[in-house]
């Protein structure tokens, strides 16, 4: 597919500023898609905006499909009398540039039960729309809240530590307890009313002013999940429902050990005997959130690495054919051709090119990638063809200006060299250069625009706490920097105007 010239900003919204502790998709949602127009900008990008468990990364959610219900904005639920507005003179939750997940989760969920009395008591016996939410979604929707439930009454534990009737999913005992816990898990399916209704009016705000929604597909789902629970089949099990075989990466340059990410690595026999319907469902619900669509670690369709269970690194893996051309052909089959972006970063080999390539699917370029080896480096943008999206960074990566102070001094000159900068507008001059390669897309995080340093990373991969906190203020969106940006983005031809997404 043929991606129009553009450019925009990566911004996931628990970042956005505003009262209660975290981003929301309130007013201040709508604030920033204003900003990207001033800037005149087409893309917003996000993280996976699931319902996030254990480390509170977007990546580890408890479905593929719910969305995360600390980002309803409580000021709309105001207005539509399901809250009071005491709650406004409350005094703030949690400090404002960064986000405490543990009080936002125990707050929100407080206030949400609440409004979900309210509208069970005022609304919900009128409430056609609602009954319609229900009805569309019910594929997923009630195994969602169920599982939530059962989550919340064995306070906390995975689902292979349930009871057995529960673990194994007996049908006589998760009747009964969806009827004895009837209310509960309806409050969990109101969450998710509100969450989407809430994200479509966001969607449909940036969609009027010529900015499109660049969302995000983890290639693997988390272990403690509503989507493994209730699909064992999908999944590498032996009979007991432990995992044969788990998700990672092999040892390399960074990591002498490999990366064990632990997540249940799938039954591509399973899936394909079932005409990959699984995965047809999900991507065709990803794309009613979202128009374009990046999947992580795409190269994991081509080959996946599979760790045997139980092993304390990932050194002992080994590779495994997956079928991703027959997926990819099943998907287009079935959908038609998508506007997806392939997360082809890391060491890729001719054979995952190839998968991205027959598909045309745009690979993703790393500035911060680029300056570490010699001219022949496929990250530098004189060596770009069109078909790829040029990042400064992503959520994983430092800041650009937190990186750039860290660099040694000779890659710092490198850097300066090729940008034409000095250590003053290094980071802008690296956006600009960005901007003008031949990539159809050029996308940076907010923190570049903003030039923030290394304190305002998103993500620190490898390290288990004190990830995906970051926020900013309102003040920081300057008319300096949107002008800033509008200039070079009318220079290098990538503006609304022209570019009709």
């Amino acid at each position: 597919m043929n991606f129009k010239r553009s450019s925009g900003i990566l911004l996931h919204p628990t970042s956005l500023p505003g009262r209660f502790g975290v981003g929301s998709l309130g007013k201040n949602a709508f604030r920033f898609i204003d900003y990207l127009a001033k800037a005149e900008q087409t893309i917003w990008q996000v993280l996976p905006m699931g319902h996030t468990g254990y480390g509170d990364s977007p990546y580890q959610c408890f479905s593929i499909y719910a969305g995360n219900p600390i980002l309803i904005d409580f000021e709309i639920l105001i207005n539509e009398g399901l809250l009071s507005e005491t709650l406004l003179h409350e005094n703030e939750t949690s400090e404002k540039n960064r986000v405490d997940y543990g009080k936002v989760i125990n707050f929100k969920k407080l206030h949400l039960n609440t409004a979900y009395d309210n509208f069970v008591k005022y609304k919900i016996s009128e409430n056609q729309i609602y009954q319609q939410f229900l009805y569309k979604n019910k594929h997923w929707l009630t195994e969602y809240a169920i599982f939530i439930e059962l989550k919340e009454y064995f306070n906390g534990l995975p689902w292979w530590d349930w009871p057995e009737e529960f673990k194994f999913r007996d049908n006589d005992a998760i009747q009964t307890f969806k009827d004895e816990h009837s209310y509960k898990i309806g409050f969990h399916e109101f969450c998710q009313f509100v969450f989407f209704t809430q994200w479509s009016e966001v969607k449909k705000y940036a969609n009027h002013h010529g900015i499109s929604i660049v969302g995000d597909i983890p290639l693997y789902v988390a272990h403690d999940s509503a989507d493994v629970w209730s699909n064992h089949q999908v999944f590498q099990f032996d009979k007991n429902l432990k995992p044969l075989k788990v998700a990672g990466v092999p040892p390399d340059y960074f990591s002498s050990t490999g990366q064990l990410w632990g997540n249940p690595l799938y039954n591509w026999d399973f899936l394909q005997k079932h005409h990959f319907q699984w995965w047809v469902d999900r991507v065709k619900a990803t794309f009613e959130m979202y128009d374009f669509v990046r999947i992580d670690h795409f190269r994991g369709f081509e080959a996946y690495w599979a760790v045997p269970f139980g092993d304390k690194t990932a050194e002992n893996g080994e590779w495994v054919k997956a079928p991703g051309t027959e997926l990819f052909t099943t998907i287009t089959e079935n959908l038609g051709e998508l506007p997806i972006i392939a997360e082809d970063l890391g060491i890729i080999t001719p054979e995952v090119e190839k998968l991205r390539d027959d598909f045309g699917f745009p690979g993703m370029k790393i500035l911060q990638f680029a300056f570490h080896s010699d001219d022949g480096s496929g990250y530098l943008p004189h060596n770009y063809t069109h078909n790829f999206i040029v990042y400064t960074g992503t959520h994983d990566n430092d800041t650009l200006a937190g990186w750039y102070q860290n660099l040694e001094d000779n890659i710092k000159n490198r850097v300066l060299e090729y940008a034409d900068a000095n250590e003053n507008n290094v980071v802008r001059k690296m956006i600009r250069v960005a901007w003008s390669s031949v990539a159809d897309m050029a996308i940076i995080p907010l923190q570049d625009l903003l030039n923030l340093g290394s304190e305002s990373r998103m993500n620190t991969p490898g390290t288990p706490s004190g990830n995906w906190q970051w926020r900013f203020s309102e003040e920081q969106l300057t008319d300096e920097n949107a002008e800033w940006l509008a200039g070079i983005t009318k220079i290098f031809n990538r503006q609304s105007s022209k570019n009709g997404q």
